[in-house]
């Protein structure tokens, strides 16, 4: 199976819109300082498109709350990130949770978070979900791994990644809370199939919400791709970076999706619920990537006000 759809933009097909019931709903990611360069997320997303807001070590909440309301404001479902290493303790949950309600936040992804040594009381997720901190919030997202995670399993295998899956769900279905699993970007299609079916035949209930970078620079993906621990499928791009031609041409996720979106058009039941981009070359790049290819039907915000 062929995965990237390498050609510059002049030459790009149209989209033929098979790919427009897979993007449905799709979701976007953002950090306080991306959302400063968007003048108005209505003229680039969907009203109503859930807008994840990440939180990296060292960002003040204030500035994370500051943005969960201006994009919720203007009429997007906010979800910020709750990373579990860099929250202190319990006061410090319970602060951050009133926080965000107070400016109308009902869901959040809870996480480990990219660091290695936690500052305080939490290291996992599952500990932020023991909590009870979360009461009232509507929607509880998790972290998935297709290709495993090293920092879970040095050992190169996924069995405490997979215990962890085994137990998220085990809470969703004890507590009826609403919750899915948002993937580590990835870059073929059957790994990402085939780990799906996985979960599946193992009875871990939680739909998946699956990770795929936006358009974007060769390099640029690459150097994320090593930052964020990608696993097997991170070859792919390496291989294509040996070939100087291609570094110079842009990335979209074309392939990869319509792998999935066909996979998923013929197996009803198959576990992937939504996409979630993170927009490693722009977030206006990716919206409007999404847009020519069909998502939400193409219309932004601005166009249905």
């Amino acid at each position: 199976m062929a995965l990237f759809n390498f050609r510059r933009k002049e030459e790009a097909t149209p989209a033929t819109g098979s790919l427009e019931p897979f993007l449905k709903g799709y979701s976007i990611e953002v950090m306080p300082r991306t959302a400063e360069k968007v003048d108005s997320f209505r003229d680039i997303l969907p009203l109503g498109t859930r807008v994840y807001i990440a939180h990296i070590d060292g960002t003040p909440i204030e500035d994370m709350v500051a943005t969960a309301k201006r994009i919720g404001a203007e009429g997007y479902d906010v979800m910020p990130h709750f990373p579990a290493r860099i929250i202190k303790d319990q006061a410090t949950l319970a602060d951050w949770v009133a926080r965000y309600k107070d400016v109308g936040v009902e869901q959040g992804l809870l996480l480990a978070g990219g660091v290695s040594q936690p500052v305080g009381e939490f290291s996992t997720s599952m500990q932020l979900l023991e909590s009870g901190a979360f009461t009232g919030f509507k929607r509880l997202h998790v972290a998935g791994h297709p290709e495993g995670n090293k920092d879970i399993d040095p050992d190169g295998s996924d069995r405490m990644v997979m215990e962890a899956a085994r137990w998220k769900s085990a809470f969703m279905q004890r507590t009826d809370a609403q919750m899915a699993m948002a993937t580590q970007f990835c870059f073929e299609a059957q790994p990402v199939i085939d780990w799906v079916n996985r979960l599946q035949a193992e009875g871990i209930k939680l739909p998946v919400h699956i990770g795929i970078a936006g358009p974007a620079k060769l390099q640029t993906l690459i150097k994320f791709a090593i930052a964020c621990g990608v696993g097997p499928s991170l070859r792919v791009l390496q291989k294509r970076a040996m070939d100087v031609t291609k570094l110079l041409l842009p990335y979209e996720p074309t392939e990869v999706l319509e792998g999935l979106a066909a996979h998923k058009a013929a197996n009803p039941g198959f576990g992937i619920e939504q996409v979630h981009f993170f927009p490693l070359g722009g977030i206006k790049t990716n919206a409007q990537w999404v847009t020519e290819n069909g998502g939400a039907s193409g219309v932004p915000a601005s166009a249905t006000a």
